[in-house]
């Protein structure tokens, strides 16, 4: 194929893969398989690598970089400042009130469900995404085009033809439901402690410098307000559904309003019909439609004076506290559990609720058999909220923290700094013997085939396994006397294990559960150590000097080396051929030219990516770092820096080099 004929199939392919993407999910509708999809995907990937095309609107660039990139501050163009709030439909009458005061005549409404998530404000040009800034300060904010262009349902390139040359659209990240509570999911496998709802959540994920990581997050978004010259229409309304035509996933869920009473009917319905919606919702947005009119309101210094958002009130039900159970995790964290009289909430019926730690425990002034308030609202996790001290009788036992394990009996601990209490005796407290299990032969750390939770848990009741290093000594026989296990069952799992020889070390690391060491830290430890022996032999002070590797990390790798079971466990899998060591391979091409020099990167370049010259300093023993100080040796520099950033390094005196530069000292 000649470089004509395989540009044209390639356009063709990010054409055919984005009307697919905007089928499944802008229109919920798919019209191929996820296998096909993929193997288009892969095709486009592999045609787009051999003809040297890098654009960054395509499909292929929605899986993210697993490198680290920073956060470019950007000014907002229209500032983004937030609503003001009703709680009532009194205050929206007198929000009325006030439109029609100014404008002198009556006006439509348009009201739209007020989304829980993070604001973030996209641009385009030329029908492409060109940049995605998160709302910061209201005047300026992080520029996370790049994790932005991960999220599927944000089209890169617009459908039709019709739209404005330049032009910004509004809305909110948010996190599903589903996606929210399979993630939580996983954290109460690996005994971390969970997280709260799914707002926080996607604003965090927003920020990560991973985007290769928010792509397996699976951020949603619904866009809300459009703006820029030279517009459809006048009518907010009617540009929402032109934006819709473009390939912008807007909400089903708005209606155009005549007058107040069709706005109260919208806000009675949502008031309860939100709890069946896939995203978590907290309110009604109403807005003027008219832009013609919104200019003539203009603005107070907070809000715009043309809308108003009117706040749900979370659910709230009082119960019974039954009891308070106590969880531990893979890590030893332990969980206080509220056991509560059943009572539905928010579309499902609560029996439990978290209690976090023990802080939350003593400021609720808990004791069993009172009458507590739950609420869900925007958090999925049920919790308490307060507690009807009229309804408490002078018997009830106040609620105290357990001081030993529930499971072991081991005294349990509380480092300086840190909500929870923890049980220090890791090997030989039963659920974190076997959460250390659980979270080895997972598919991010060994991906050991066919053993899951419930074989762990017959292993090691049956007395077959008390560390991971057990596992690479159990025969077929053994595994055939296992409930429910077949010879074809015990032959997969034998066959996992022995695959598992081959895995990478830096997943070897990871799948230690040594805690803190996430599958980042691990492969920062791994590219810059090498060997198992020369992470044992760090000190504190030395890993500290390794770039991502804070004190906490540091002080936890040191004491889980010096503990000589953990020495032994080595030995024992070493012996069964795990990898322990980077190969030659992986080290060849590695050199010292760089060594000492902190480098920051930052802008776009033409020679190579950002991730590729990263990959090359750290191959030369330099150091990435993701923010500019006096001890920054470098700032590589490409086009389009931050005006901030060449501010600092003039300030600081810190020499600026270009692509062909860095390229040059690697040459000498």
């Amino acid at each position: 194929m000649n470089r004509e004929d395989a540009l044209q199939k390639i356009k063709e392919l990010q054409h055919e893969l984005e009307e697919h993407n905007y089928n499944y999910y802008v229109l919920a509708k798919p019209t191929i398989s996820d296998f096909e999809f993929d193997m288009r995907l892969k095709e486009l990937e592999k045609m787009e690598k051999e003809f040297g095309v890098n654009d960054p609107n395509s499909p292929t660039h929605r899986v993210g970089s697993d490198l680290s990139s920073d956060f470019e501050q950007v000014v907002h163009k229209y500032g983004m400042l937030s609503l003001s709030n009703a709680y009532s439909e009194e205050e929206i009458r007198e929000f009325d009130t006030r439109v029609k005061k100014i404008i002198g005549i009556e006006c439509d409404y348009v009201c739209e469900l007020k989304f829980d998530g993070s604001s973030i404000s996209l641009s385009y040009e030329n029908g492409e995404l060109v940049r995605a800034v998160t709302r910061g300060d209201g005047e300026k904010g992080d520029d996370v085009t790049t994790n932005v262009r991960t999220i599927r349902s944000i089209p890169l390139k617009l459908r039709g033809n019709d739209y404005p040359e330049s032009f910004e659209i509004r809305g909110e990240i948010l996190m599903p439901f589903e996606v929210f509570n399979a993630l939580n999911a996983e954290l109460e496998e690996a005994g971390e402690p969970l997280l709260a709802n799914p707002r926080n959540t996607a604003a965090g994920t927003l920020k990560m410098k991973n985007s290769s990581v928010v792509a397996t997050r699976k951020l949603d978004a619904y866009l809300y307000y459009l703006l820029g010259e030279n517009l459809p229409a006048d009518g907010h309304y009617e540009n929402l559904q032109k934006a819709r035509e473009w390939g912008f996933k807007i909400s089903d869920h708005m209606a155009l309003c005549k007058n107040l009473e069709e706005v109260f009917a919208f806000i009675r319905k949502w008031d309860t019909e939100r709890f069946k919606l896939p995203v978590a919702t907290d309110g009604v947005v109403i807005k003027v439609n008219s832009k013609n009119l919104q200019d003539n309101l203009g603005f107070t210094a907070k809000s715009p004076r043309w809308a108003i958002a009117y706040k749900f009130k979370a659910e709230s039900v009082s119960t019974v506290l039954k009891s308070v159970s106590y969880q531990v995790g893979r890590t030893g964290a332990v969980t206080p559990v509220a056991n509560l009289e059943p009572i539905p909430i928010a579309g499902t019926i609560v029996k439990r609720a978290t209690l976090h730690n023990a802080d939350i425990i003593k400021n609720l002034d808990l004791h069993i058999g009172d009458t507590v308030y739950v609420e869900k609202g925007g958090e999925i996790i049920p919790k308490i909220t307060g507690v009807d001290a009229t309804q408490r009788h002078p018997m009830f036992e106040a609620v105290r923290f357990i001081a030993n394990c529930p499971e072991c009996g081991t005294p349990l601990v509380r480092n300086e700094g840190e909500a929870a209490h923890y049980c220090p005796n890791e090997d030989g407290c039963p659920p974190q013997i076997k959460g250390k299990m659980e979270h080895f032969v997972s598919r991010k750390a060994m991906d050991i085939d066919g053993i899951g939770e419930e074989t762990i848990e017959l292993l090691y009741s049956q007395k077959l396994v008390k560390n991971i290093a057990d596992l690479y000594e159990l025969s077929k026989e053994q595994l055939m006397n296992l409930d429910r296990m077949a010879e074809k069952s015990a032959q997969r799992i034998l066959d996992g294990l022995d695959a598992s020889r081959k895995v990478p070390f830096e997943r070897v690391l990871f799948a230690l559960g040594i805690r803190f060491v996430g599958e980042t830290v691990a492969k920062t430890l791994v590219n810059k150590l090498h060997t198992i022996e020369n992470i044992q032999n760090q000190s504190r002070e030395q890993l500290t000097e390794i770039d991502e590797i804070g004190g906490r990390i540091a002080e936890s790798v040191v004491d889980w080396f010096s503990k000589p079971e953990h020495l032994v466990l080595i030995e024992k899998l070493k012996k069964q051929g795990l990898q322990f060591a980077i190969n030659d391979e992986q080290l060849a091409g590695r050199t010292e030219k760089l060594a000492g020099l902190n480098i920051v990167i930052s802008g776009t370049f033409e020679k190579h990516s950002r991730d590729e010259l990263k990959k090359m300093i750290e191959m030369n023993g330099g150091k990435n770092v993701g923010s500019i100080s006096k001890n920054t040796s470098y700032l590589l520099a490409g086009n389009n820096i931050g005006p901030s950033k060449l501010e600092k390094v003039t300030k600081l005196g810190i020499p600026t080099i270009s692509e062909d530069d860095f390229l040059k000292l690697l040459e000498n």
